[in-house]
């Protein structure tokens, strides 16, 4: 029995021995203490917002890294006003890298900084973003449902609109069939008035030419009157011969 008590007093000394150990192994392994990584994060807060208070974002256009960071801090607070400061920290401390995730408190809202830290503790990324509450959340997918269904009926009123225009085709065809109809006739009467008039033109026309001819060729022969001649017909002479004379 007292064999089986020291080997059960030996295995707690080791599994004792071996969590000490673990422990140990874990917090020589953290690359920062939660208040030295409360302290970076100020810091890099600090620094962002100076950055944007002096218009400096404009000159790191070209740096990729820093122009995310300072582009996501600039819009997140346009969206829920002026910074007023920390409120919580959150640090998740790991052999390669620390991830200090800033709550913070602004004028028309709340938000969040997540800054990444690489095992040098050199700043990796800082995204900021709005922290929404449950009924702003649930606003917005009331908008975003309403949005929805008003597309969705305005599109279907407007496919019935012009389903019912459907039905004023036929209508509008007849109409214009009947117009064409009525204007038919009176433009035939119209051209057979004005071929009428043309045709009465070119005969009295011919009739006065008719009778300077026949007077003429009664002067030639010396006769008192154009009685006794009958012009059957008049055409025209190729030659010239009253120009010559």
């Amino acid at each position: 029995m007292k064999k089986v008590l020291i080997v059960l007093g030996m295995l707690t000394c080791l599994f004792g021995l071996t969590a000490c150990g673990n422990k140990e192994e874990q917090e020589t392994t953290a690359l920062v203490t939660e208040e030295q990584a409360k302290g970076i994060a100020d810091q890099i807060i600090s620094e962002i917002t100076e950055m944007i208070a002096q218009g400096m974002d404009v000159y790191y256009e070209n740096d990729a890294t820093l122009s995310a960071i300072l582009s996501s801090w600039k819009n997140t607070i346009e969206e829920i006003g002026e910074f007023k400061g920390a409120t919580g920290y959150e640090v998740k401390n790991g052999s390669d890298q620390v991830e200090i995730i800033v709550s913070i408190a602004c004028e028309n809202g709340d938000g969040k900084v997540d800054i990444v830290l690489d095992e040098n503790l050199q700043v990796s990324s800082v995204t900021t973003e709005a922290t929404k509450t449950f009924g702003q959340l649930m606003k917005g997918a009331a908008l975003n449902t309403l949005l929805g269904m008003g597309t969705v009926f305005v599109v279907l009123i407007l496919i019935i609109f012009i389903i019912s225009a459907f039905s004023f085709i036929p209508k509008m065809e007849a109409a214009m069939g009947k117009k064409k109809a009525e204007k038919a006739p009176a433009t035939a009467a119209v051209e057979k008035a004005v071929a009428q008039i043309e045709n009465n033109e070119e005969l009295s026309d011919d009739l006065e030419l008719v009778a300077v001819i026949a007077a003429a060729i009664a002067a030639s022969e010396g006769a008192a009157s154009t009685d006794g001649f009958v012009v059957r017909s008049i055409k025209r002479a190729n030659t010239n011969k009253w120009q010559r004379a």
